[in-house]
């Protein structure tokens, strides 16, 4: 494995956690990166909607191997790492007081243990970065949300919902501060009623409260899978990429790695599926696809199939080796 400064001059000269990066380069140190891992540790993915307790989710993230998975990423020579904080129905990985504020129950929906907090650590000594993954509002389908976030309300295309949500993001962007240094926000479907807006909530508000824990952090907003990177608004840092078909990823009027002002990112996954089933591509598929992203300045983050306690699978592990020697990362 090739050996790696890790001394203070040499992260600061790489920009690597002590950055003071303008708002323009923020994400330049994707393009150096090259390559990056994602799990999706979701309550309703690891067990079927109705079968899973707070107390059996507070077990899970209790047990989630850190250490062992950042020796795994180190393995493969992943710059950086992104995690679900929750999606969906599901519970969330780290506690916010916040969403509890909203949302009084005699269980929190939040974990007991802030597993990302506890996951910097493990990777900040390794070199490698934190990333996280979330939602643009609440899950709305539970009624206790719904009441607490005032779904009822009369304000505009539920502005009022996005503003309390708003906060919650914020309060996990306080409690971490420089060790997440990056944010992926799925699910903005309709960008121009949600969030393009000359008053908050908006898409400036909303990276405010992203970032207010870190100026750094890099932020992408994803409208859904499509085969070419783009980007929904100036406020954002980097595509999102979502692809299901990553041999059909396109970044035309790309340059220097740059489409539209933001860094060039494709996010696809290796199993079946997200987050689950065998690979369903051939390793030389995976080089080929993750090369072409690179060698063009982009950055490439492959999802993997998660276990229980936190690790990547066998035959995963083996593809993202091979991707990591491929870019030159190990």
């Amino acid at each position: 494995m090739r050996r790696r400064d890790f001394s203070i001059s040499a992260l600061v000269g790489a920009g690597t956690f002590l950055t003071t990066a303008s708002a323009a380069d923020r994400a330049a140190w994707m393009k150096e990166a090259r390559f990056g891992v994602m799990t999706h540790f979701i309550s309703t993915w690891i067990r079927p909607r109705g079968q899973m307790t707070i107390e059996e989710w507070n077990r899970l993230i209790d047990n989630f191997d850190g250490e062992g998975l950042a020796k795994q990423l180190e393995s493969v020579g992943a710059a950086y790492y992104l995690i679900t904080i929750g999606q969906g129905a599901s519970f969330y990985i780290a506690p916010n007081p916040t969403f509890d504020k909203y949302v009084p129950a005699a269980v929190s929906r939040c974990a007991r243990r802030d597993l990302v907090s506890d996951l910097y650590g493990p990777l900040h000594k390794r070199g490698i970065r934190l990333m996280v993954y979330s939602v643009p509002g609440p899950p709305l389908d539970d009624p206790a949300v719904a009441k607490g976030f005032r779904r009822d309300s009369d304000s505009p295309g539920g502005r009022e919902v996005r503003s309390r949500w708003q906060e919650v993001v914020r309060d996990w962007s306080m409690r971490w501060g420089d060790k997440v240094c990056g944010w992926w926000i799925d699910g903005l479907y309709t960008p121009n009623r949600s969030f393009r807006a000359p008053d908050p909530p908006n898409f400036a508000s909303f990276v405010a409260a992203l970032r207010a824990g870190n100026p750094a952090s890099i932020v992408a907003f994803n409208g859904g899978v499509m085969d070419r990177a783009y980007s929904i608004a100036p406020e954002e840092d980097y595509t999102a990429g979502e692809v299901e078909q990553p041999a059909n990823f396109t970044f035309a009027h790309s340059e220097n790695g740059k489409i539209d002002g933001a860094q060039v990112h494709m996010l696809t996954y290796l199993g079946k599926t997200w987050g689950r089933g065998e690979p369903r591509f051939s390793t030389e598929q995976v080089v080929e696809y993750s090369r072409k992203v690179a060698d063009a300045g982009g950055a490439v983050t492959w999802d993997t199939p998660v276990q229980e306690n936190g690790l990547i699978s066998g035959p995963a592990l083996e593809q993202l080796r091979a991707i990591g020697k491929a870019l030159g990362r190990r």
